[in-house]
């Protein structure tokens, strides 16, 4: 077991899931803490992926509760904290149009219900940022401007609320245009978050997937970032993006080459700066 002392940081992963009845659960805090990780933001799961298939706004409160509950469970087992990230999945989109017959107007309308019920979590001090995009993947142009205009919704109460938005959106290295919505709408584009964000990235934050490549360019540049390992916690694909012991294995290896600064940057100044979160204030010694 690795204490974070020994490493000498807080160490956040900054989009994971996890599911306390079909996953690994707890299982995997345990994991992340044995390394020496330290603060989690965990994203609710797809709703759909919890066997809730959503008909109103208020449907969605069934899925950000069991984030909401998971997180206070880890919060027991961290030496730092687990905050919640809600909001709807931008897939959901094609679930509501392809298998459900919704218009893709009718479908925005939906997750737009949704997202203002996050932004309540978030109102009320339970949730830290929402979360939306856009497909990444190709679809018809009627979705594609359905799925904009709820990206646009989600900008619109992260400012209103002041937090940030984390974005699933395809895979670009120029998000601009994005971060210039943000603007129009009050939101400083530094608090959208781009999760699974790769080598680089203009216009949002990068969530950098935890490769080690893809860290040590960002680390060079000495830009802002984040780390995260968007681990799944699906027993079904249990090989799937990257497990919990990642970040805090990964940042063993920046500082080991030498890459402090960088550190101290995707673990405490980012987070600091772009969700209010204090990583070194909240650790238990």
């Amino acid at each position: 077991m690795t204490d974070y002392k020994d490493l000498g940081t807080p160490v956040l992963d900054d989009h994971l899931h996890l599911d306390p009845d079909h996953g690994r659960g707890l299982a995997a805090v345990e994991d992340f803490r044995r390394l020496g990780g330290t603060h989690l933001l965990v994203v609710n799961k797809p709703s759909w992926h919890l066997g809730v298939e959503v008909e109103t706004g208020a449907e969605f409160d069934a899925v950000f509760e069991r984030t909401v509950t998971i997180v206070k469970r880890a919060n027991q087992l961290l030496p730092g904290r687990a905050w919640p990230v809600l909001g709807v999945h931008p897939g959901l989109v094609s679930r509501l149009v392809d298998e459900r017959g919704y218009s893709p107007t009718d479908a925005a309308d939906l997750m737009c219900a949704g997202l203002d019920r996050a932004a309540g979590y978030v109102a009320e001090g339970r949730a830290v940022a929402l979360k939306s995009g856009r497909p990444h993947y190709d679809v018809a142009d009627t979705v594609w401007e359905a799925s904009n205009r709820v990206l646009r919704h989600a900008l619109s109460l992260g400012a209103r609320e002041d937090c940030a938005v984390q974005l699933h959106t395809e895979a670009s290295e120029d998000l601009t245009e994005i971060a210039g919505w943000a603007e129009e709408r009050g939101l400083d584009p530094s608090r959208v978050v781009k999760h699974y964000a790769g080598e680089r990235l203009d216009g949002p934050t990068p969530s950098v997937m935890a490769r080690k490549e893809w860290l040590h360019a960002h680390a060079e540049r000495g830009d802002r970032f984040l780390i995260e390992t968007d681990f799944i916690d699906d027993p079904d694909r249990p090989g799937a993006v990257m497990g919990p012991r990642t970040v805090p294995r990964r940042t063993r290896w920046l500082l080991e080459d030498g890459h402090d600064e960088a550190v101290r940057n995707a673990h405490v100044e980012t987070p600091r700066a772009v969700y209010g979160v204090d990583t070194v204030a909240t650790l238990d010694g």
